[in-house]
């Protein structure tokens, strides 16, 4: 709601920077995240449920409220945060089961389509639903936004229960993994987290220069991973054909995800400070630049 319509269209124009941040969240991480978990495997270090868990939270989306929570205490481009929240997840609704089928090989074993109905009805039609309820709806949205703390509330209980059963049901059936590669998995996924943003921080740097504000928000955009949309898709993929998998797929995500919200936070104020020093001197230059200097003949006599 604070953000004005006007900025919404200005991001959607940006084509090369919404390009670029999109390819890189699915392709370069899923890329990396694929090439170092491969030979994570080829020696030994890693169980086939683990390394392929760490290529499956690599091929997700970006995060929602995250991104935009981080982008705003980062003073970065709310107007682009909201924008990519939205369309990385649309998109991925349909782009991370395919990215997935293609690094795994599962696809003679997973029904593409299959899943692509059950991720609709999960995630997207609840996110319509409750969008049409919002705009539509006005007793229904000052319901909600009255007890937004309550419906947050619920919302992460939900997903706590949901996680619970999921490992319940891996408990149960028996994990593939040695604690030893679980802790080398976590020790990976921190060191690849802190690689990426790194990678990310410096090529939109590159591309897109005295733009600050987009750096800071293609920082999160770029390598966040989405939790809520992540379990749906991997409970479609796998609940079916391999039940006892699916606790190893998510435990990856599950790592991610709080690993990016405090690394987000610790690093956030201090790109806020970046972002306000370099507008601060770009202000100054410019203003530098709209002052004409006198000529020498026409310097006033003494």
């Amino acid at each position: 709601m604070g953000i004005r319509t006007e900025e919404l269209g200005k991001a959607l124009q940006r084509l090369r920077f919404n390009a670029y941040v999109q390819a890189y969240n699915f392709g370069v991480v899923s890329g990396l995240v694929y090439g170092i978990s491969r030979l994570m495997l080829g020696f030994g270090a890693l169980s086939v449920g683990l390394a392929d868990g760490m290529v499956v939270c690599s091929c997700l989306p970006v995060t929602v409220s995250m991104v935009m929570v981080l982008t705003k205490s980062a003073n970065g481009d709310e107007a682009a945060a909201v924008f990519h929240a939205a369309f990385g997840n649309m998109i991925g609704i349909f782009l991370s089961p395919a990215l997935i089928a293609m690094y795994l090989g599962v696809s003679g074993d997973v029904d593409l389509a299959r899943v692509t109905t059950k991720l609709v009805l999960r995630v997207l039609v609840p996110l319509m639903a409750g969008q049409f309820l919002r705009c539509f709806v006005p007793p229904a949205r000052n319901y909600v936004d009255g007890r937004s703390a309550f419906f947050k509330k619920v919302q992460e209980w939900l997903l706590v229960f949901i996680v619970y059963t999921v490992f319940c049901e891996t408990f149960e059936t028996g994990m593939d993994a040695t604690v030893g590669q679980i802790f080398l998995m976590i020790a990976l996924q921190g060191g690849i987290l802190v690689l990426v943003m790194a990678l990310a921080w410096s090529s939109l740097g590159v591309l897109f220069p005295g733009q600050p504000r987009l750096r800071a928000m293609g920082l999160f955009g770029c390598t966040h991973k989405t939790v809520a949309m992540g379990i749906p898709l991997i409970n479609s993929m796998y609940s079916d054909i391999a039940p006892a998998l699916v606790g190893l797929y998510t435990l990856p995500l599950l790592i991610w995800h709080p690993m990016q919200l405090l690394l987000g936070t610790a690093i956030a104020p201090r790109v806020a400070e970046w972002v306000d020093a370099r507008e601060a001197a770009s202000t100054t230059r410019g203003q530098e630049r709209e002052l004409v200097p006198l000529e020498a003949d026409d310097s006033p006599p003494i």
